[in-house]
């Protein structure tokens, strides 16, 4: 028995020593080239001087912004009074100045209503629709999302016929509202329409390119990546200059479409082609299988498509589709460069035209940019809203 332990002393040294050695070369070891250097305690004073230093930074600079824009600002639209400030505050009296034909366009007094009334319509559209979002249809009762739907469209036109004044010039004007041509529209109404109607339209259009490109025919898919890789090649500016200018080069006189249709004819398929690629990375997660499941069970192709392919899809997509709803409403402000004076527009045409009230860009800027960033909020919130009533698993 003592000769057997004995023998074994020797194989149990050796291994300790061994796994000391792996254990001192994986640590770095005291001759390791990766060992750490020994921690320095530094005083407690020393590690709160940076975050002391940054605190008093941000103090300083919210005090500098605080004085700028509220305590030596201006708020009445007093030109003397904001001419005197010599840039040390803010001179809000020119949105309250100018702050009008940023909202409505070049729209006159009188005729200020037709915007309000269209504004007004579009967002009760927006909101009817945004509400399916927060409301959980009851047992039984499911929401009425077809209904829905169509009501928005007809407000929406609602919206379209008052800016206007009208479908066409005869018969369907509307009494006391003159027509007012597309390139004279303005402001945040302006800015809406362009959003909506490209982002409904190019939702048909996105999911045709979509299906073509991963699941169509060779010769189909080859057309829906030649027009989704053509559009995506080059910028928007390019697409809106041609299609402001060279349209109608092309058409000829006889041809008389307006500006703003031909503005739509270009944002819509640049924004399906975005969207068909949100499309098409959304169709790949869906599995093969699961399709063959559902038609071996006797369900139509249409069936599947509708109840199996799409919802897994659209819960894939709809994060992305929301940040690129908000690039859209961006781009609006693009299609100045041709004309058609949006939100944006509006308001660069407004202090262009007025020298006295040029000086003060900066303001108006700030306050273009506000109404960008709680648009985009409320979609990014309408988005979120949307993802929490999805289901969580595909």
């Amino acid at each position: 028995m003592h000769r057997r332990d004995d023998d074994r002393v020797p194989g149990l040294v050796l291994g300790a020593v061994m796994a000391r050695q792996q254990q001192v070369v994986c640590s770095g070891g005291p001759h390791g080239m990766s060992a750490s250097p020994p921690i320095r305690h530094i005083p407690s004073g020393w590690r709160r001087l940076p975050t002391l230093l940054w605190g008093l930074l941000a103090m300083w600079l919210g005090w500098q912004v605080f004085e700028w824009a509220i305590w030596h600002a201006v708020f009445a639209p007093d030109l003397t009074a904001c001419q005197a400030l010599q840039h040390r505050g803010a001179c809000w009296g020119v949105v309250a100045e100018k702050g009008p034909q940023w909202l409505w366009g070049r729209y006159p007094l009188e005729q200020r209503w037709r915007p309000a009334l269209a504004l007004l319509a579009w967002g009760t559209a927006s909101v009817g629709l945004a509400s399916l979002a927060w409301r959980r249809p009851a047992p039984g009762r499911p929401a009425h999302l077809a209904l829905a739907v169509c009501a928005a469209l007809i407000l929406w036109s609602v919206a379209f016929v008052l800016m206007r004044g009208g479908w066409s010039a005869q018969p369907w004007g509307l009494p006391g509202a003159p027509r007012v041509p597309a390139d004279q529209w303005g402001g945040l109404p302006l800015t809406l329409l362009v959003a909506t109607v490209t982002l409904l339209a190019s939702v048909p259009l996105a999911a045709l390119w979509a299906w073509g490109r991963q699941r169509g025919p060779r010769l189909w898919r080859w057309v829906c990546t030649l027009c989704i890789e053509t559009l995506r090649g080059a910028p928007l500016v390019m697409w809106l200059f041609m299609a402001a200018f060279m349209l109608p080069a092309v058409w000829g006189p006889e041809v008389d479409v307006g500006l703003l249709p031909r503005v739509l004819m270009v944002t819509v398929p640049f924004s399906a082609a975005y969207m068909a690629e949100i499309f098409r990375g959304a169709l790949a997660v869906v599995q093969p299988a699961e399709e063959e499941a559902a038609l071996t069970l006797g369900a139509r192709t249409w069936q599947v498509q509708w109840r199996v392919v799409v919802p897994q899809a659209w819960q894939v997509a709809l994060p992305s589709l929301t940040g690129h709803a908000i690039g859209v409403l961006k781009d609006t402000a693009l299609i100045s460069v041709v004309g058609l004076h949006e939100l944006n527009g509006s308001m660069g045409l407004s202090l262009n035209g007025d020298a006295d009230w040029r000086p003060f860009f900066l303001e108006a800027y700030l306050v273009i940019g506000a109404v960008y960033v709680a648009l985009g909020l409320s979609l990014s919130a309408l988005g979120r809203q949307l993802e929490r009533r999805l289901p969580s698993g595909l």
